[in-house]
């Protein structure tokens, strides 16, 4: 692992790498077991076809060009992402003399045509729905380099990007030009070999490039702009955020779906489904701005009153029209069929059966399912969701569900799945970890292998936890407490009292729930508020404030509703106090729920994560999995 959580795959120069390729099978076994290495799985069989295929092209162009000393950065991750750049040449610049890079997007495509509606998106016969023009998508990776690496910031023009599809004749992807082309995105087909040879020596000297690939891996990441931060900004000015891949895919789907229904009368459902801190809400705050800065009429809808409110308090700080674009699930009862064009549904998966509740008129009680009623809202209503994420009983937000409410319906519904990774450093072997930690798709638990990307540590008291994340504040990190609902909340506090109650009560360690309700009391946040305002430390955050935040450091304490037992978990439904279980929730739910509970609370943390269970044999078996740090 390289400095700051940068990794690759492979680095050589492009005469070694030619060698390489000179013995059938050597390169592509090396990257695959370096890739087992990196991330505990093998690549898939289209990705080594890519390693096999498409690198010897690229390195028979350079030795051809007179560049077998450039450098290959094979594999690059983007900071803080699961994202790879295919190839980063490094080299120097034949002009300047400094450091120059080339991304490359390698495509084995022989033909692609582009969307009719939209040219950022394009088809392949093999695939059966729309991806992202590869001029646009090696864009996308130069931007975000440049926003991430400290070794560019102040050279981004040093920063070039082209998509090279080896297989390909001028004929058979000619419109995927329609979309321009400009230094960081421009395609160089089969056909185009010597101008290729051209642009690649215009970009890059017969020099060595080992010290440029230094630089770059050396470079420091900035960390990702948190959400709330440009909040603000993103709805009422600009845009802050650069969508990669399948984000910016499902961002162009949805403004595609909103030109055809605005052109054909026709409605469209759009579903992006992705685990946490994959950019769902990164795409709904630049969908909500961009089509608020063109008028559009849109809003913006969740299930959780902590994400509604802070969304209003910081996008909206001092503009009341602002506040209005975020609303409740349950807001849209009575809403007229298509009175807006877009509505925007984060957090989807706390969909609820239906909106009616205790305070509900009678004469809106249809039974009539929520789902139905935010589809009716709007031309093209837009559902970002992580089934992993159902914590409550009555949750139903799944993408199977949402495809059903639209074919009874009669609605087209397109589906885009986020499988790429922002939080947790941008480690998905973490995520992957925590799924099988909690057993969550069938796999046992297995021993966390460091990747560098993210920090994950054990406590063996909540006073050492509080402790650590202590230490990471006085470093100047953001840092929260969260823990099970094993704890009887207390839920009347008045200002007479001089402190919090002590809730959480581990041995002589207590400290109070976060505030309940929606004022702030004796110096403490107010609930919506205690993930986002620096005074939330010291108050334990339970799964219903911390779900859909994130902070740097996230300590997590496992109370006794969920504990290991020789060679499994077992969920203790009576050490619960959560009052949405009730005698009818089944036990099969109450399993789930909890797990999905930890699941979410142990996915908060951008840098790391401590954890302290209650119980002595769970802290031993997470001992177990969890190697000390030297």
């Amino acid at each position: 692992m390289l400095p700051g959580g940068i990794s690759l795959l492979f680095r050589e120069s492009a005469a070694s790498l030619a060698t390489r390729t000179r013995v059938e099978g050597q390169l592509a076994q090396l990257l695959i077991e370096n890739f087992l290495h990196k991330h505990r799985h093998g690549p898939q069989p289209a990705e080594v076809r890519s390693w096999e295929r498409s690198i010897p092209a690229l390195t028979n162009v350079l030795i051809e060009a007179g560049l077998g000393e450039v450098e290959m950065l094979l594999e690059y991750g983007l900071p803080l992402t699961s994202k790879r750049a295919d190839v980063i040449l490094a080299g120097v610049h034949p002009s300047t003399g400094e450091p120059s890079y080339v991304v490359v997007e390698l495509k084995q495509w022989s033909d692609a045509y582009p969307e009719e509606d939209d040219p950022l998106l394009c088809r392949i016969d093999a695939y059966p729905d729309p991806v992202l023009n590869p001029i646009e998508q090696v864009r996308g990776y130069c931007d975000y380099l440049v926003s991430f690496n400290g070794a560019l910031e102040r050279v981004p023009e040093s920063v070039a990007g082209v998509a090279y599809l080896h297989n390909a004749t001028n004929f058979g992807v000619a419109g995927l030009r329609t979309v321009t082309e400009d230094d960081r995105g421009r395609m160089f087909t089969g056909e185009q070999r010597g101008a290729f040879l051209g642009y690649l020596r215009s970009r890059l000297a017969a020099k060595p490039g080992a010290e440029a690939a230094d630089a770059l891996l050396q470079g420091k990441v900035r960390p990702s702009r948190q959400l709330m931060a440009v909040a603000a900004e993103e709805v009422r000015d600009r845009e802050q955020f650069v969508l990669l891949d399948e984000q910016r895919l499902a961002y162009e789907t949805v403004m595609s779906a909103v030109r055809q229904a605005r052109r054909s009368n026709r409605k469209q459902v759009v579903v992006v489904a992705g685990g946490p801190g994959s950019g769902k809400s990164v795409i709904a705050l630049s969908l909500l701005g961009d089509l608020y800065r063109r008028g559009v009429p849109t809003l913006h809808a969740t299930g959780s009153q902590s994400f509604t409110k802070t969304m209003r308090k910081v996008a909206g700080a001092r503009k009341p029209e602002v506040q209005r674009l975020f609303r409740y699930f349950n807001s849209f009862m009575e809403a007229e069929p298509n009175d807006l064009d877009v509505l925007v549904c984060d957090e989807a998966h706390r969909l609820r059966k239906t909106s009616a509740n205790r305070y509900t008129k009678a004469t809106l009680r249809t039974g009539r399912p929520q789902v139905a009623e935010l589809m009716d809202a709007a031309r093209v209503p837009v559902f970002l969701l992580d089934q992993h994420q159902v914590v409550r009983p009555g949750e139903m937000g799944t993408v199977e569900q949402i495809q059903a409410a639209a074919a009874e319906q009669d609605l087209d519904c397109t589906v885009v799945r986020l499988d790429s990774q922002f939080r947790c450093g941008g480690s998905d072997a973490y995520l992957r970890w925590v799924v099988d930690l909690l057993g969550l798709e069938g796999n046992a638990p297995t021993e966390w292998e460091p990747d560098g990307k993210v920090r994950l540590l054990t406590a063996e008291s909540p006073q050492e936890l509080e402790d650590l994340l202590a230490a990471r504040r006085a470093q100047g990190f953001g840092a929260r407490m969260s823990a099970g609902y094993c704890w009887k909340w207390t839920t009347k506090i008045t200002s007479s009292m001089h402190t919090l109650p002590s809730d959480v009560v581990i041995g002589d360690w207590a400290r109070p729930w976060n505030l309940y309700g929606d004022r702030a009391l004796l110096g403490a946040p107010p609930a919506p508020l205690w993930a986002t305002d620096p005074a939330g430390f010291g108050q334990i955050g339970c799964v219903y404030t911390a779900q859909g935040f994130e902070y740097d450091w996230s300590g997590v304490i496992m109370g006794p509703d969920l504990v290991w037992r020789t060679d499994r978990w077992v969920v203790d439904r009576s050490a619960s106090r959560d009052p949405s279980f009730t005698k009818a929730t089944p036990d099969d739910d109450v399993d789930r729920l909890v797990r999905n509970t930890y699941k979410v609370l142990l996915t908060r943390g951008m840098i790391g994560t401590i954890v302290y269970s209650t119980d002595p044999e769970t802290r031993e078996k997470l001992r177990s999995l969890i190697p000390p740090v030297l």
